[in-house]
C-alpha cells in the first residue's frame, strides 16, 4: 500500500491547460452592514408616515362632505372637474358614478355609492374604510386634519433645516452628473425590477433622489399653501393666496391633486420596499443598518 506521501507524489499536478479552462478565481461575496440612515432621518421618516396617513384619511372624510371639485375664481357647480355621486337608472337601481371632466365611470362599491357601517349601501365619495373617522363625521375629520397639519409642517421644516445644516440634502439627495446621465437606465432597471446591488446600494439612485426632492420641495409646499388658501381667515390676512391659486375652489382642487400624488408616491414607495428586500429596508429604517453584498475589497475599503 502507498503511504500518503507516496500517494501525493504519484498524483500529478493540475495541468496548465486544465487550470486555464477553469477561469480566474471569483472572490467570495459576503454581506456587509453599512450605516445608511441616521437617527434623525429615521425619526422624521416615521413621524411623516404616521402624520400623512392620518391626514390623508381625515382629508377624505372632509372631501366626502362635498365630493366634487371645481376650477376658477367663479365656480360653476353644474360643471365639476371631478365628482363622485350616486345616480339612479331608469329601473330604479342606484349606482356609484365618478365623473372626471366629460368622462363618467361606474364605481359602485368604491366611489359614490358604498357600504356604510350597518352594511347597507349609502351615498358617499370615498368608502368608510378609507376615511377617518370611518363614519360620516365632518367636524371630527376637520379636527384630526388640522391638528396633524401642524405636525406635518413642523416635521417638514425640521427635516429641511436639519438636511441643510448636516449636508444631508446636498450629499444624499442632490443629483450628481452621473445620476443625470444614468437616469434613463435607472428608470428602465426599476421597471424591470432590477435594483442596485453591492456598492451601488449604499446610496440613493437618481430616481429616488428626484422623487424625494419633488415631494419635499414641490408637493409639500403646494399642499400647505393650498390648505391655507381654503381658510377664509387666512384669505383675509393674505389675499394674495386667492390670486395665486385662482380662487378657493381651484386651491381645493390642487390640494386634492397633491394629496393623490402623495398617495401614489406612498404606494410606489411601499412596492419598491417590498420587491427590493422587505426586511432589509425596514431594518435600515429602524436601526439604520442596511445589508449589501460586498467583495473582500469592498469590505476593506469600508473599514478604511
Amino acid at each position: 500500500m502507498r503511504t500518503d506521501a507516496e500517494h501525493e507524489m504519484a498524483t500529478p499536478p493540475l495541468a496548465a491547460a486544465d487550470r486555464a479552462t477553469q477561469g480566474p478565481a471569483v472572490p467570495s461575496r459576503r454581506r456587509l452592514f453599512v450605516y445608511r440612515h441616521t437617527i434623525a432621518v429615521r425619526i422624521l421618516h416615521w413621524v411623516n408616515f404616521l402624520t400623512l396617513t392620518i391626514m390623508l384619511m381625515s382629508g377624505l372624510q372632509i372631501f366626502n362632505a362635498r365630493p366634487d371639485l371645481y376650477w376658477g375664481a367663479t365656480s360653476h357647480f353644474s360643471h365639476p372637474v371631478l365628482s363622485m355621486v350616486a345616480m339612479q337608472d331608469g329601473q330604479g337601481h342606484t349606482w356609484g358614478v365618478t365623473t372626471v371632466g366629460s368622462h363618467s365611470f361606474v364605481t359602485t362599491g368604491l366611489f359614490g355609492w358604498s357600504k356604510g357601517g350597518d352594511g347597507t349601501y349609502t351615498e358617499r365619495g370615498f368608502p368608510r374604510w378609507a376615511t377617518l373617522p370611518s363614519d360620516t363625521w365632518l367636524a371630527m375629520g376637520r379636527l384630526w386634519h388640522l391638528f396633524f397639519a401642524w405636525i406635518l409642517v413642523i416635521n417638514g421644516a425640521l427635516y429641511v433645516l436639519w438636511g441643510l445644516a448636516s449636508g444631508h440634502l446636498r450629499r444624499d439627495l442632490w443629483l450628481s452628473r452621473t445620476d443625470w446621465r444614468r437616469l434613463g437606465h435607472t428608470f428602465v432597471e426599476h421597471l424591470r425590477l432590477r435594483f442596485p446591488k453591492g456598492e451601488e446600494a449604499r446610496r440613493y439612485n437618481g430616481i429616488q433622489k428626484l422623487a424625494y426632492l419633488f415631494v419635499v420641495f414641490i408637493v409639500g409646499p403646494l399642499i400647505v399653501l393650498t390648505g391655507l388658501t381654503m381658510s377664509p381667515t387666512m384669505d383675509a390676512g393674505f389675499p394674495w393666496l386667492l390670486w395665486l391659486f385662482d380662487g378657493r375652489q381651484s386651491a381645493r382642487t390642487i390640494h386634492f391633486i397633491c394629496a393623490m400624488t402623495l398617495l401614489s408616491f406612498f404606494v410606489v414607495h411601499i412596492l419598491m420596499v417590498v420587491v427590493s428586500g422587505l426586511w432589509n429596508n425596514i431594518r435600515s429604517m429602524i436601526t439604520g443598518r442596511y445589508a449589501i453584498e460586498a467583495t473582500p475589497t469592498a469590505m476593506e475599503s469600508n473599514h478604511e
